[in-house]
């Protein structure tokens, strides 16, 4: 088990690697730069010696490789995103001060979905083919094949229409009014969590059914034991073995529904802060903040793999003894 850790956690690291190389190399691809944009909102022009003085105040006076070699260079050696080129603040800061918003909408987006998602699923499973299952096979159907984004356009503008009523889109920290808080990324939450609640209901209940007509599962049943014993003791944890592996995989999913969820409903999280670092070609924000959900991402897939031996010992020994042959 502590080779296999290990192993995984020195793969973050070549991984992180490359998604910092095709990050910083892909926006300089696109066309414009900050420079060009920051002069045409003022309504004015620059001779060419002001622009090779900006580029240079801006460190864009040399090619992207030797900006990329000082940009990595910066975070290994002082651990420096560097600053924005359009505001000039620390973009470490920056990313430090909008982190508790994207993690809290997400987080309650995950809770919301899962607690929503699992016990349908299950039940489902349970009463296969009755009213209940055929009403949370048309729930998860639903939550598959509406966009995110469609559905977040259409609370914050049919309610309004309608009753008069739109969600808050004043942000108010934690901290200050916690009431106030959750009425804000409340909605948020529940829209960003439909589409990954839709395919967790259909994963458990498709996994349950599964488990269901195994043998040491019919023997519980012969046994006399209740429905709860059998479901809770012998089959959920069986079952929820590939509901972990998809919640792992929606992370990246999640994160990048979240970047749209946050434009819309006007959330200063570091989705918001993505979209506009990119709409203004701010390369060093960009480039930072993927390197910070890259990073995440792969932590929290670490930790997906690890909560395997949690749920089945059997997948913990069988990483030991790989681990130790090899």
């Amino acid at each position: 088990m502590a080779g296999y850790l290990i192993r995984r956690t020195l793969l973050v690291i070549p991984t992180l690697f490359i998604v910092t190389l095709i990050v910083f190399f892909t926006i300089r691809l696109i066309p414009g730069d900050i420079i060009t944009l920051t002069v045409s909102e003022l309504g004015g022009g620059i001779g060419n010696i002001d622009r090779e003085r900006l580029e240079a105040m801006l460190g864009l006076d040399v090619p992207a490789h030797v900006q990329y070699v000082r940009w990595i260079g910066n975070i290994l050696t002082r651990g420096d995103l560097g600053n924005s080129l359009r505001w000039k603040t620390p973009i470490t800061e920056e990313i430090l001060r909008r982190i508790p918003v994207t993690f809290e909408v997400g987080l309650l987006a995950l809770i919301l979905s899962q607690l929503v998602a699992v016990p349908i699923g299950v039940y489902s499973a349970l009463r296969q083919d009755t009213v209940a299952d055929y009403v949370g096979r048309i729930v998860a159907i639903f939550g598959i094949a509406v966009p995110g984004f469609w559905l977040a356009t259409m609370v914050m503008v049919y309610p309004s229409i309608w009753w008069n009523w739109s969600p808050p889109v004043l942000y108010v920290p934690f901290s200050e009014d916690p009431l106030e808080n959750l009425k804000t990324v409340l909605v948020p939450a529940i829209v960003l969590g439909m589409s990954m609640s839709g395919v967790t209901m259909r994963m458990s209940r498709t996994m349950m059914l599964d488990v269901l007509r195994q043998d040491y599962v019919r023997t519980a049943w012969s046994k006399g034991l209740r429905e709860r014993l059998v479901v809770f003791r012998h089959a959920l944890k069986n079952a929820l073995i590939p509901v972990i592996t998809y919640i792992g995989l929606m992370i990246p999913i999640l994160i990048g529904g979240q970047v749209v969820i946050e434009k819309i409903f006007a959330l200063p999280g570091m989705g918001m802060l993505a979209v506009d670092a990119l709409s203004y070609r701010d390369y060093t924000i960009v480039s930072g903040v993927n390197l910070f959900f890259a990073g995440f991402v792969l932590l929290v897939n670490l930790g997906v793999d690890l909560t395997y031996a949690w749920l089945d010992p059997r997948i913990s020994y069988q990483i030991g003894r790989n681990a130790g042959s090899e």
